[in-house]
């Protein structure tokens, strides 16, 4: 069959050519490149200078390139660095915090075993007290001074019996009930109490202001022998308390005696003891009260 008119005669002949013409291309490049790499096998110092050109020309992109990955490397290490100094930083006060915790637990443990053995030897003295209790509250919002004490009449505690601390006198039991008891403190109005200054005789009286200080009170009116830092305790006058107890410290002179701030404050005591009734003529041998109505 005869070729059709639409088939053009010279299509065949142009694919042939561009055939030709890229074997051939290919081939010059194969020759080349087994050229050059036979050079540089046996002549590899030919190459150095082209290869120092090249090096020479990206030198300053991959300069730039490990400039930037140093330079980024240092910026994340100083912002990893900084957040690991604050968490060791936070860590650090957690634990300076539970270590000052931990060593005001062991001082109050330590000043709550004090405190304990002081009352221990008060009961190792001639006078043995009735009970030894915790105050459990007192008249904060009054205008009087009371405090609350764990122990009633069921310990033995009567009305009038003196409480004390290691530390010094806090109060006198002013009402009793089964399992506890109403403690009239120092620093009430309505507390007067017999002492005398601890390196003399100079005798006073000490009265509650009831606002935590005591006013002392000279009997004999004169000059003022009085000192800031004066230690006054108890006579022993007037019954209720034996003699040479701690009772106050004086802070400020006046006319007539001064201001003192009392040695055992009950907000900073905790366990107390109740002694007897002291009765001056029982501690001289004479008939008590008690046993001079008898008698009668």
């Amino acid at each position: 069959m005869a070729p059709t008119g639409s088939r053009r005669s010279g299509y065949s002949r142009r694919a042939q050519y561009n055939l030709f013409t890229g074997y051939v291309i290919a081939g010059i490049g194969a020759l080349i490149g087994a050229i050059l790499l036979a050079l540089s096998f046996f002549q590899p110092h030919l190459f150095g200078g082209l290869r120092g050109t090249a090096q020479s020309g990206v030198s300053p992109a991959t300069e730039t390139a490990a400039s930037v990955r140093t330079g980024s490397k240092g910026v994340w290490d100083a912002v990893s660095g900084y957040y690991r100094a604050g968490s060791k930083n936070a860590e650090l006060k957690r634990e300076n915090e539970l270590a000052r915790i931990r060593l005001a637990e062991a001082d109050a443990v330590r000043q709550e075993n004090a405190r304990l053995k002081g009352l221990l030897e008060l009961q190792d003295k001639e006078t043995k007290p009735v009970a030894v209790a915790r105050l459990v509250g007192s008249s904060a919002a009054s205008t009087r001074r009371f405090a609350y004490l764990g122990a009633g009449s069921r310990d033995g505690v009567a009305i009038g019996m003196p409480v004390r601390s290691p530390r010094g006198v806090v109060g006198r039991i002013l009402e009793v009930a089964a399992d506890s008891s109403r403690v009239l403190l120092l620093t009430d109005t309505e507390s007067v109490l017999p002492v005398r200054r601890a390196k003399d005789e100079i005798v006073a009286f000490a009265e509650g202001r009831g606002d935590g200080l005591l006013r002392i009170k000279l009997i004999n009116l004169g000059i003022n022998p009085l000192e800031p830092g004066d230690v006054f305790v108890t006579s022993g006058a007037g019954g209720y308390y034996p003699p040479g107890i701690a009772v106050a410290i004086l802070t400020e002179t006046t006319d007539d005696g001064g201001l003192a701030r009392i040695i055992s404050d009950p907000a900073a005591t905790d366990y107390v003891a109740v002694e007897p009734i002291y009765e001056p003529e029982a501690a001289v041998g004479a008939a008590t009260p008690i046993e001079r109505e008898l008698d009668e």
